[in-house]
């Protein structure tokens, strides 16, 4: 029996989504014994073949300048924040408080994509992002619990790779994939690596090898979702963005002992329900000219793997 191209796609997003999950559980497990900034590091340095083979892709002529500087430094720093405050926050909370964090990134691209898209939104968008951070004061239960720096880093985390998403929109095709693509990578390099002359810690083969596998992963899961767009539509795929929280629960329990709390279920089903709501209307044509989240291709900047977005304008360029 052949499947609809819709139900292709969801299936395809969702082996992505269980790869990017995997992709984080295993930062998780380097997090105990390392620093965020070594494993963001060699995770970056062993993608690097595997980026370049792609970048061999490129059919268009031209250096590493930028065309627009402003734009790709802010983009290249926000990238380096997103993955350095990722993997610190995978590292040192359970996974699901992370997800739930992490869930706000179509909330917090709707809200820059005013200044920076020039988007209208309409009070239902506006209520809905209200909402969903309400449901992200419910995952903190501030004066409640203490807050860590893990939390910290995740909303740094949600708010940089939000910025990522909506420069990148900005953008469009006014850059080459290859500047997309090598300022953040070169970025990472200069930042992750000074860091490591301040705090570093011998890896034995084995955990470079596991530092290999977040890159595969990472790669591995940009090409699914590629897959999945272009096989469903994007109104359909993009939600499956959301079931990261079932990986996230099945690999909290069974590989760290962590048990996923009322609160924390409450607040991301409050914010997964947010974020839907926001790709419905955008979907639907409810005030929405560019449809910056629906088209953001939601997932976590970690400077491990090219964006799904711009990994697309590679391997499939518009004719």
């Amino acid at each position: 029996m052949q499947l609809s191209g819709n139900v292709r796609g969801v299936l395809l997003q969702l082996a992505a989504m269980g790869l990017f999950a995997t992709h984080d559980a295993v930062i998780k497990t380097l997090g105990s014994s390392y620093p965020s900034h070594q494993i963001l590091f060699f995770a970056s340095l062993l993608s690097f073949p595997l980026v370049s083979l792609i970048l061999l892709r490129d059919p268009t002529s031209g250096t590493l300048r930028p065309n627009n500087p402003g734009w790709l430094i802010l983009r290249t720093a926000c990238a380096i924040s997103a993955g350095l405050a990722g993997f610190f926050a995978f590292s040192t909370l359970p996974l699901t408080q992370v997800y739930a964090i992490l869930f706000t990134t179509p909330l917090l691209i709707t809200v820059l994509s005013i200044p920076v898209l020039g988007e209208k939104v309409g009070l239902h968008r506006w209520g809905a992002v209200i909402v969903g951070l309400c449901g992200v004061l419910i995952v903190l239960r501030p004066g409640t619990h203490p807050l860590q720096p893990g939390h910290f880093a995740a909303m740094i985390g949600a708010s940089a790779s939000a910025m990522v998403a909506v420069v990148t929109r900005k953008l469009g095709s006014r850059e080459r994939p290859l500047v997309l693509i090598m300022w953040p990578m070169l970025g990472n390099f200069v930042v992750t690596g000074g860091a490591l002359t301040l705090q570093y810690q011998p890896m034995p083969l084995q955990d470079l090898g596991l530092a290999g596998l977040i890159s595969i992963f990472g790669l591995a899961g940009g090409l699914l979702v590629i897959a999945a767009y272009r096989a469903g539509e994007a109104a359909i795929v993009a939600p499956m963005q959301y079931s990261q929280i079932i990986w996230a629960t099945l690999y909290g329990w069974f590989l760290f002992n962590e048990m996923l709390d009322l609160p924390t279920l409450i607040g991301a089903l409050v914010i997964i329900a947010s974020g839907l709501y926001i790709v419905w209307r955008e979907s639907s044509g409810g005030n929405s000219a560019n449809r910056p989240a629906t088209a953001a291709r939601l997932r976590n900047e970690s400077v491990t793997a090219p964006k799904a977005a711009i990994l697309q304008r590679l391997l499939h360029p518009r004719r």
